[in-house]
């Protein structure tokens, strides 16, 4: 039965902070100063919380005052992740006082401390957004001056007095005024835009409840024992599976909070976001407009919840954001994307076929956006149910006739999705074996294989990834890999290699009518591992041959997490390689690739590009002056333009660079192995 239900597990990038609370908006009333307590039922929750955690989560962690500290941490960073709440000396106090009391709350399943820090939190915030608020009604900016603002505080010490935390609320106030200007607004425009946002953050800030405190103190408790490990409440838990079931009308893009951003964290195969390009993974939005029209309300620190709403919609509807893409290392300025609402169909997600010409060679291009399965279609067994295996079947069969010399896998972006169509779709290239190893908590191991002889392509492979192939993608192109069945190429992956499930918090037994609802966890419980005995999980997949995508790797990945379980090893499981693709192979094409890559114009002008991406992206301070935030900004965006790929490539092949030269290593495997095959032909007879 274990074994059964893991074949069901949905296995996603990433894990999603949600947050709920009510839109912000203008408020005449004065403002209240509110002490937040736990209610009777957060207390409860806080108990089976803390239960689940100690007794089903993967990793046993020590309660003791190293992980208090830890909790506390996590907590002072996630309220203030940018320095600019707290100076010096109230961090050291807030450690001083709460550092040793935490883990004792947390066996007591209490949130005391967590709810006086996030008191105290509120009162700070308030400080700022009234200062800024005051300051943008009067201030008249020297964009002459060479002033700097450091972008990522991470490092950085808290502010040593109120003197420096006000002096780096100026320059914040800077930085986002030349973000609004070459987005494109009017100086009298741009003080409004500002006055208006502060007043609406603010007027949030004022209505703050003891869900906002609880949801925030329990997601630094959880992520202490890994990042995929979150509360969610009922009515949190209720987005959550509206998500995951993917057919809500909307944009189809799942969100996550990062401090005070609401940020892209997937973009969903076969929706609006998907098929515009227009939208990308890590993209931080921080508007909302309703129509062509419509004023745009400003999100900034807007609880997840309220953005979703805001988002979602009636199909055939517009909505406009305004976000900071990703591609621009979270600089600006914004623009604004413009979307029609559609219901996302698992039909959408369809993987889908492409062929280009390489050196008179055709060679296929398969791109899985997701493992997808429709279990409900599969469970009745209605016989034409959606899956990755039934469509990568059909286009394996169609390029079969096409008689293609070569096919790549594309599954850059592809987050992962399910794990049984993840073992299904290796198995089309493999006769029979093992795919994947699962491991729990207590060493029990489970083998997913292929059971199937029959294999439905045999010709030269590689797979395509990048730092967003993540879960189900890791576990395809590991096994690939470890087969020796294909080429990988492009970067490391993801490295999730964890897997989750949801546990409902009940009360046992309750004397009175219902039983009272405390959400759910989303607990981490197992391991992935690759059959040659590694895990997947922080290291990810590392390509046969590299080539640099234009994501922000430093930025993007399981490593980039500070509780993410390690990299680990268990037994080895038996399997033959196919040697279809050995070492040395894997040497000559190396070299072939990089001779002629060296000599290919336009990848050594995409290098160039990125090169230079990334020599802005490693600046941690930005100048606060007039011509040189233009300049930088006009190469970011240029960049941008030219090399940003569609979410779905088959749209624009003839642009991307990186397909181009994957194709290229397949032209060249498929000619190493003619040469082989020619050998061992005139080999036979002095061999008979």
């Amino acid at each position: 039965m274990y074994i059964k239900s893991l074949l069901f597990i949905v296995v996603l990038m990433g894990s999603t902070v949600l947050v709920y609370a009510k839109n912000a908006e203008k408020s005449s009333q004065p403002e209240a100063v509110v002490t937040l307590v736990p209610t009777a039922l957060q207390e409860e929750a806080g108990k089976y919380i803390t239960q689940s955690l100690r007794q089903n989560h993967y990793r046993k962690i020590s309660v003791n005052d190293s992980l208090s500290q830890q909790i506390l941490n996590r907590y002072i960073d996630n309220l203030d992740a940018t320095k600019s709440y707290f100076v010096a000396s109230e961090v050291e106090s807030l450690r001083k006082i709460y550092g040793n009391r935490l883990d004792d709350e947390f066996l007591a399943g209490k949130s005391t401390s967590g709810f006086a820090i996030y008191n105290f939190f509120l009162k700070r915030a308030k400080e700022k957004m009234r200062f800024m608020k005051a300051t943008v009604d009067t201030v008249q900016f020297n964009f002459a001056t060479q002033e700097v603002l450091d972008l990522d505080r991470k490092s950085d010490p808290w502010p040593a007095d109120r003197h420096q935390l006000s002096d780096l609320w100026r320059k914040e106030l800077k930085y986002q005024w030349l973000n609004l200007k070459y987005s494109g607004e009017k100086r009298k425009t741009i003080r409004e835009s500002l006055a208006k946002s502060f007043t609406n953050r603010l007027n949030l800030l004022n209505r703050q409840k003891s869900d906002d405190a609880f949801q925030a103190y329990t997601y630094a408790l959880t992520t202490s024992f890994d990042p995929h490990t979150s509360y969610f409440s009922p009515a949190e838990f209720q987005n959550f599976q509206i998500d995951m079931s993917r057919s809500l009308e909307g944009i189809g893009a799942k969100l996550q909070t990062e401090g005070e951003f609401t940020v892209v964290n997937e973009i969903i195969p076969g929706g609006p976001a998907f098929k515009s390009s227009l939208l990308k993974k890590g993209d931080k939005i921080i508007a909302v407009g309703q129509g062509k029209t419509t004023e745009m309300v400003d999100v900034s620190g807007l609880r997840i919840n309220d953005v979703v709403k805001l988002i979602r919609g009636k199909k055939g509807t517009i909505v406009r954001l305004k976000i900071y893409p990703a591609s621009q290392s979270g600089r600006g300025p914004a623009k604004i994307v413009q979307l029609q609402r559609e219901k996302i169909d698992l039909e959408e997600q369809a993987a889908k076929k492409s062929i280009i010409q390489q050196n008179g060679q055709k060679i296929g291009v398969i791109t899985i956006p997701s493992f997808y399965l429709d279990f409900e279609g599969q469970q009745q067994n209605t016989g034409n149910y959606t899956s990755t295996t039934r469509d990568v079947t059909r286009i394996l069969n169609e390029l079969n006739a096409d008689r293609v010399d070569g096919i790549v896998i594309d599954l850059r972006d592809n987050g992962g999705g399910s794990l049984e169509e993840a073992v299904n779709v290796t198995g089309l290239f493999i006769s029979s074996g093992p795919v994947v190893q699962i491991s729990d908590a207590s060493g029990g191991k489970v083998v997913l294989r292929d059971e199937d002889r029959q294999v439905l392509y045999s010709g030269p492979l590689a797979v395509l990834v990048n730092r967003y192939s993540a879960s189900a993608s890791e576990i395809f192109a590991a096994a690939i890999q470890d087969f020796g069945r294909g080429v990988i190429m492009g970067e490391r992956t993801f490295g999730k290699g964890t897997v989750q499930s949801i546990i409902k918090l009940d009360r046992p037994f309750s004397f009175f009518g219902k039983k009272p609802e405390f959400g759910q966890l989303k607990l981490t419980i197992a391991k992935f591992y690759r059959i040659s005995g590694g895990s997947t999980q922080h290291k990810g997949v590392m390509p046969d041959i590299v080539m640099p995508s234009m994501i922000d790797t430093s930025a993007v990945g399981e490593d980039t997490y500070t509780s993410s379980l390690p990299w680990s090893t268990i037994s080895r499981s038996f399997y033959r390689p196919t040697a279809e693709v050995s070492p040395e192979d894997i040497a000559l094409l190396r070299q072939k690739q990089q001779e002629r890559s060296s000599k290919n114009r336009q990848y050594q002008s995409y290098l160039a590009d990125l090169n230079t991406l990334n020599q802005i992206r490693k600046k941690k301070v930005v100048l606060l002056q007039d011509s040189s935030f233009k300049s930088e900004m006009e190469t970011i965006k240029k960049i941008e333009g030219l090399w940003v790929q569609d979410q779905d490539s088959t749209k624009n092949i003839n642009k991307d660079v990186l397909l181009h030269q994957t194709a290229a290593v397949v032209s060249d495997l498929a000619e190493i192995k003619t040469v082989q095959r020619q050998t061992i032909t005139r080999l036979l007879p002095s061999l008979n």
